[in-house]
């Protein structure tokens, strides 16, 4: 199952828990902010958060990230280049938008690989590599439950952002036109700043 969660702070941003309903073992991807309304719900749903995962190192995708991993002590998984993010307050954008987030330990995902939970390895997100929107965005897709995770890289409606440090027009609708939007249709995509949509539906605003 998808839990989506609108956090707040410079930006308003969709935080997201994708969760085994049998073991209830999942990931959490995208904590950007209110931590504590995060935990809460972990709490209240009796959820055990096996990683954090994150499409892309902009602080409001990563804002939250040090309090709860300090609180579940969590590994963070995200694209190599997502540490120099980090690392430059106005790549990350905090030099704008408030104080850079210490983080600590990031590991590196690579293009392709899978992340399976422990407590039911048949349940799985792929790493896509994804940039356009970033040098470092990355989307997590699961098969089987057809849903992927995009980050910034395509709005409900709309490409996304490529604005921003690092942003490129052309790298990012390359990039959704061939790796995205090449998901089978009744793929679910669900975006840091939209409404979910479907591949099936923004297709053809991409022909």
């Amino acid at each position: 199952m998808v839990k989506s969660v609108l956090v707040q702070d410079y930006f308003d941003s969709y935080c997201y828990f994708f969760i085994d309903e049998a073991t209830k073992h999942g990931f959490l991807i995208d904590p950007g902010a209110e931590p504590e309304k995060l935990l809460e719900i972990i709490r209240q749903e009796g959820w055990v958060i096996e990683k954090i995962l994150l499409t892309h190192g902009h602080i409001d995708h990563i804002g939250a990230v040090s309090v709860i991993r300090a609180e579940l002590n969590l590994p963070v998984y995200a694209h190599p280049e997502t540490l120099s993010f980090i690392m430059d307050e106005e790549v990350n954008l905090s030099d704008v938008y408030g104080e850079p987030p210490d983080i600590g330990e990031v590991l590196p995902l690579s293009d392709g690989g899978v992340f399976q939970l422990e407590a039911d390895p048949s349940f799985r997100l792929k790493t896509i590599f994804t940039p356009g929107h970033t040098v470092d965005s990355v989307v997590f897709y699961a098969e089987r439950e057809q849903v992927a995770f995009v980050g910034d890289s395509i709005y409900k409606g709309c490409l996304g952002d490529y604005l921003y440090p690092g942003g490129n027009y052309e790298l990012l609708l390359r990039t959704v036109k061939r790796k995205i939007l090449a998901l089978p249709e009744e793929t679910v995509l669900y975006s840091g700043h939209s409404e979910p949509t479907t591949v099936g539906d923004e297709k053809p605003l991409y022909a």
